[in-house]
């Protein structure tokens, strides 16, 4: 029986830097102190991104903190980590980075209620500069409304 974590590492820089086109889960390919490290919360999605090498798909750049209680068997800190999806999706994600400005990021790294970690990414499109303008205002009068409506 396992209990339901906290652990919900978001990339809220993706949200203001990319338009999310499709959201998929998938897991992650992580050695032992790995994941203790993640059920710790220690560890970031900042400046991550994914990658087709073949016809597996793998993150780069994120972070996961050392295990403070890992010996001489510690992780190294930002390796690649292989993602796991279905073939089906593998292709279709694929075929669309194919297409221009189209690029695969990702948005949560969570436990699920297994006790499973896993990667929440999105296929995105880089959003210009009056389009994150757009997103700034939005965000200002939404925080405007909930103001005037809690006095």
């Amino acid at each position: 029986m396992f209990v339901k974590s906290d652990v919900n590492i978001k990339n809220r820089r993706a949200t203001f830097d990319y338009e999310i086109l499709d959201r998929y889960q998938a897991g992650i390919v992580l050695c032992g102190t790995e994941i203790k490290s993640i059920r710790e919360g220690h560890a970031s999605l900042v400046d991550t991104y994914c990658m087709f090498v073949g016809n597996e798909l793998f993150v780069k750049q994120m972070n996961i903190s050392e295990y403070k209680f890992g010996s001489y068997a510690n992780h190294e800190v930002r390796r690649d980590r292989k993602l796991l999806l279905q073939r089906k999706e593998l292709r279709k994600l694929q075929r669309q980075v194919k297409d221009t400005g189209k690029t695969i990021i990702p948005l949560r790294l969570f436990i699920n209620e297994k006790g499973l970690a896993k990667l929440e990414i999105g296929l995105c499109v880089g959003k210009h500069e009056y389009d994150k303008r757009a997103s700034i205002k939005e965000r200002e009068d939404k925080r405007e409304l909930a103001r005037i409506f809690k006095h």
